[in-house]
């Protein structure tokens, strides 16, 4: 099974024992401190693909070690030498910004799971470029609202300094009609927030927004949570996910964060995803584990109708987006991006399991802001 293999090992999960007409490259992180979003989005993707059954179909999975170096060297090699049709998978998007122009400039088409920068939103679109989880400002920009909401007239706001965390600022302040006590950029893989916690306390802030996935956010709630400072939370789903929560413990409850998915999302498809994924992995599934699941079954729908190497075709397919997602109704926007509601979750506790409960709706329908941008 998948989560009993070593999550820095590289993996070649085959659905035939011949050549595949399809290969897929699926490049994540496998180990250090992001490990837990890379293993949910291929525990979900690979969920989506194993219930498929296909025979034409080879996923390829490496380890990027959360090093944009590191992805580089594995994407021109599934390009040269593994001949993959379509890269996947990669959750940082200082990565992205270093695979996904030379790849989609190659001719492969690249379906992101995760990471989503402004820079390929606007004037960097591709029209091989497909982000099937949001554009990165989404969840901060309903964030930004559902503070304006919650009548916060002064807060703090901080972020790690690399191209989703300033996405995550600016979604944040672009929906946000108070007053900012702070603004802040902390370092990628940070763990010691001692500074960033002394300058919101002497702050006058009355909330803290904060932007930090994976272990950033653990250390950081951890550290907060025996502080003693008593401010309102807000944060996006990277910060309250469900792996995250465990490690963090009841220190998140109660917290409001937002995210364009949730397992008490009521769909078909959602229902089955989420009673699969905890039947074969034994844990609840994550957004990136949904991101993941969603993005194979977008590319599955697409191979029922076209060939890859008919790139117009299956272009065209993709952009039907004709597929049950685990969000309900899907759609892409004319530069691939979804439209899609945005909601609020509260943290809360179900039996020994901390979790999340959707509580209310941040934003509908969001496209992304740069969109008048791209021209393909």
């Amino acid at each position: 099974m998948l989560k009993q293999l070593l999550a820095s090992a590289a993996l070649v999960a085959c659905a035939t024992a011949g050549s595949a007409e399809t290969k897929v490259g699926l490049i994540t992180t496998l180990s250090g401190g992001g490990a837990g979003l890379g293993i949910d989005t291929r525990d979900g993707f690979m969920l989506a693909i194993e219930e498929a059954g296909r025979d034409d179909l080879e996923v390829v999975v490496e380890d990027d070690q959360q090093k944009p170096d590191v992805a580089v060297q594995i994407a021109d090699r599934m390009i040269q030498s593994d001949k993959v049709d379509v890269l996947t998978g990669i959750v940082w998007s200082n990565l992205a910004m270093a695979v996904v122009p030379s790849a989609t400039a190659q001719g492969l088409f690249y379906l992101s799971t995760n990471a989503a920068p402004a820079q390929l939103a606007g004037r960097g679109c591709n029209p091989n470029y497909f982000s099937v989880s949001y554009q990165n400002d989404n969840l901060h920009e309903a964030a930004g609202a559902y503070a304006t909401s919650a009548e916060f007239k002064n807060t703090f706001i901080l972020a790690p300094n690399y191209p989703a965390g300033k996405d995550s600022l600016n979604g944040f302040k672009r929906f946000y009609e108070g007053e900012l006590a702070g603004e802040i950029y902390t370092k990628l893989g940070q763990t010691d927030y001692a500074a960033e916690i002394a300058q919101i306390r002497a702050s006058g802030a009355d909330s803290v927004f904060f932007f930090l996935p994976g272990g950033m956010g653990i250390s950081f709630l951890k550290q907060y949570a025996d502080s003693g400072v008593d401010l309102p939370l807000v944060g996006p789903a990277f910060s309250f996910d469900q792996n995250i929560l465990q490690a963090v413990g009841d220190a998140a409850l109660g917290v409001k964060n937002t995210s364009s998915w949730n397992k008490d999302l009521d769909n078909e498809s959602n229902a089955h995803f989420v009673e699969a994924y905890l039947a074969k992995y034994d844990r609840l599934p994550s957004l990136y584990s949904a991101q993941g699941y969603d993005t194979a079954l977008l590319l599955l729908s697409a191979l029922d109708k076209a060939e890859v190497s008919d790139k117009d075709a299956f272009r065209a397919a993709l952009e039907e987006a004709d597929f049950a997602s685990v969000r309900g109704e899907f759609e892409f926007s004319a530069s691939h991006h979804p439209i899609q509601d945005i909601y609020v979750r509260e943290v809360v506790k179900e039996g020994d399991i901390l979790t999340n409960k959707i509580v209310g709706t941040a934003i509908e329908d969001r496209g992304h802001a740069y969109e008048d941008e791209c021209k393909m």
